[in-house]
């Protein structure tokens, strides 16, 4: 919605759209709540967005500059009573640093290289970034040369071409030209759905092929394939956020792929881990013994308070002690403790068996491991609840800034907020993200930092029978005082990278800059020189190429308690991502935010189906009634063998194959009282 038409008052106002933000957007609208949701940036999910290639140029260009908010920030002064104070809040995202971009692709001849099918707007911009032989360990192509292409920003500078909208007054009917989250994507950065299947895996880029080196130039042009996220996690099958997701029907407008492998890095090699029952049987890695013990130290952490008498006595103790006790052998520890708990080396003992009982139980729900990726990347969730808040009347303005808070002197509570136009927009609720807030008011606020990194390879790290495989790997700490660094591998098939290349994110706790922290696994098991098949030195299994190389740092405000912040009793924070591996910190910040709104109403109930609804009158339904647009035919039926979506917590689907392709997912399609429990 254009920011001139916005209505001057509303229930709740959101700034930011993360995850948490978006979840409470979305309960608060379902509730019939008037909600308008606000992000100062022209794409959704701030922190927990995905990009596009060409899209996150533009994001490196904002961050590595500090680009200020171009637009016009008109006077708020004369909006503020005598018997009022401003509070004035974060027009500059600060929460991205050290951001370094590298690039090891050869280069073509081919000037003002530009993606294909991007759309021409005003703005174009111009990205460079040069590998030097000191600080990248560039291939010679690329040593003191400087990659230009031309970024095309997709967004108009218009509020009103946000992709998701609703007038204040709309209801059910009105908002079906809403279009699907996956459409939306990053103000339309990325293509719409038919393009989206014009991209799948049927439709293959020719010239990617193992005999021609992919170029920068290729990468570029094939920007469209690339759904890069800014943080990088997994949803648990029995998690938070997969149990959220189906609860309120959110499910229906995203699919989700199983992570098909779960690998480590042990003895200079990487290997893959053994944690289901018919793994550790099949495994070659382990001995007959070590087998049996494995199987009888995961049956035990399947119901391990059941056993008080085995960990106790231990409970002060660090988790890795513990496996020593048990007389787990060195090969058993590594799995348990690295790839199966992941917990850190000063975890106590509760902590890892809970963590290793929590991987144990979403074993089976919808494939041979615990984890499930949603298609297009992280960032469609935060857009999936941003649509269901539109489709029950929320209003969405994205590119629109808050300037201040407007607090009531006497009363000491938010009344009101004054936007960039220099609009006064009244509330009675509101929620920011934890990068508006202002310095000034921040008491006492602790934050950690995440080291980041996104590489684009060309090849596995463990080859396998089929090229299409999410994995998830573990790397303990290759020195002392380093952290272990978890790294997500994805296939093309998962809709985030182009044929012939995976896309890498790398993500630990920050001790320094994202590439100090990981360069040192990224030169461990990659290979930065796409010209020289190089082979690790202990194995002698050739490395993945690196093609291209981003760097970064994120702020972690996870750990900030809400009176760190001098903030009015009606004004509540949200933190961005952590560096866990899951999202179970944001679903209960939301929740834990929306009960304290709302103590007396259902947290994100059941949205009904589009069939379901009755209207008032003579009892038609109008055309494309309910959610708005059909999300394409793949949502409006269901799979062959499954049954109808509101039978799903009755219906089941398993995935059955194993280590060979990566399979869709559907969440409305399981059941938890037939599950497979590999471990029995």
């Amino acid at each position: 919605m254009s920011a001139d038409h916005l209505p001057s008052e509303f229930d709740v106002l959101i700034v930011g759209t993360g995850l948490p933000e978006s979840i409470i957007a979305a309960a608060c609208s379902r509730i019939g709540q008037k909600v308008l949701h606000v992000d100062r940036s022209a794409y959704y999910g701030g922190n927990w967005a995905s990009f596009t290639f060409s899209g996150l140029l533009s994001w490196i260009e904002e961050h590595k500059h500090g680009a200020c908010n171009t637009d016009e920030i008109k006077e708020w002064k004369d909006k503020i009573h005598e018997d009022e104070e401003a509070i004035l809040l974060n027009t500059v995202d600060k929460t991205i640093t050290n951001v370094e971009v590298f690039c090891f692709a050869s280069q073509d001849s081919e000037d003002n290289i530009q993606e294909e099918g991007a759309l021409q707007l005003k703005h174009d911009s111009s990205f460079t970034a040069a590998g030097t032989e000191e600080d990248s360990g560039s291939s010679k192509d690329c040593h003191g040369q400087q990659i230009q292409a031309t970024v095309t920003n997709t967004v108009e500078s218009s509020a009103s071409e946000d992709p998701v909208r609703s007038d204040s007054q709309a209801s059910a009917q009105e908002t079906d030209d809403a279009p699907s989250t996956q459409e939306e994507n990053h103000g339309n950065m990325c293509s719409t759905e038919s393009e989206k299947q014009e991209a799948g895996v049927t439709e293959q880029v020719s010239e990617c092929t193992d005999e021609k080196k992919i170029t920068y130039s290729q990468i570029v042009k094939e920007g469209r394939r690339f759904n890069v996220d800014l943080t990088s996690k997994l949803l648990y099958a029995k998690g938070s956020l997969v149990d959220l997701l189906i609860k309120s029907n959110v499910s229906r407008y995203a699919e989700f792929k199983n992570a098909t492998r779960i690998l480590t890095y042990q003895n200079g090699k990487v290997e893959q881990v053994p944690c289901s029952r018919a793994d550790v049987f099949a495994s070659k890695q382990l001995t007959v013994v070590e087998k049996r013990m494995l199987m009888k130290f995961l049956t035990f952490c399947m119901d391990y308070q059941q056993h008080p008498e085995e960990y106790l006595d231990f409970k002060d103790h660090t988790f890795v002690e513990f496996l020593k006790m048990k007389k787990l052998t060195a090969n058993l520890q590594h799995f348990v403790h690295h790839s199966i708990s992941m917990v850190s080396e000063t975890d106590k003992t509760t902590e890892g068996l809970r963590a290793t009982q929590n991987f144990l139980q979403c074993l089976g729900r919808y494939g041979n491991t615990p984890f499930l990726f949603p298609l297009y990347g992280n960032g469609e969730i935060p857009q999936c609840f941003c649509r269901m808040c539109a489709v029950f009347g929320g209003i969405y303005c994205l590119r629109h800034a808050v300037q201040c808070l407007v607090v009531d002197k006497e009363t000491k509570r938010c009344k009101a907020v004054i936007d960039t136009s220099g609009m006064r927009i009244s509330c009675k609720h509101f929620i920011v993200e934890d990068s508006y807030v202002a310095d000034e008011q921040r008491k006492s606020v602790q934050h950690r930092q995440i080291s980041r990194a996104v590489l684009i390879t060309d090849k596995s790290l463990l080859k396998a029978e089929s090229d299409q495989q999410i994995s998830l790997i573990t790397v303990p700490p290759l020195e002392p005082g380093r952290p272990a660094v978890r790294i997500v591998e994805l296939c093309s098939s998962s809709m985030t990278s182009m044929q012939g290349t995976y896309l890498v994110h790398l993500t630990c706790p920050s001790s320094g800059t994202a590439k100090e922290d990981l360069s040192l696994v990224v030169s461990r098991l990659f290979s930065e020189n796409v010209d020289a098949d190089e082979k690790d030195a202990d194995s002698g299994v050739e490395k993945p190429s690196v093609l291209w190389a981003l760097y970064f740092n994120m702020r972690d405000s996870s750990i900030a308690e809400r009176s760190s912040y001098n903030l009015p009793s009606n004004v509540y924070v949200c933190s961005g991502p952590d560096s866990t591996l899951g999202s179970d910190h944001s679903i209960k910040q939301a929740e834990s935010i929306f009960g304290q709104l709302f103590p007396d109403e259902e947290f994100c109930p059941p949205a009904p189906n589009p069939e379901d609804i009755i209207y008032d009158g003579d009892g038609a339904e109008a055309e494309n009634a309910g959610f708005g647009a059909p999300l394409g035919p793949e949502h409006n039926k269901p799979e062959e063998g499954a049954v109808p979506e509101q039978e799903n917590e009755k219906a089941m689907t398993e995935t059955t194959e194993k280590n060979t392709t990566v399979t869709p997912v559907s969440l409305a399609t399981c059941n938890d009282s037939t599950e497979e429990q590999d471990t029995e």
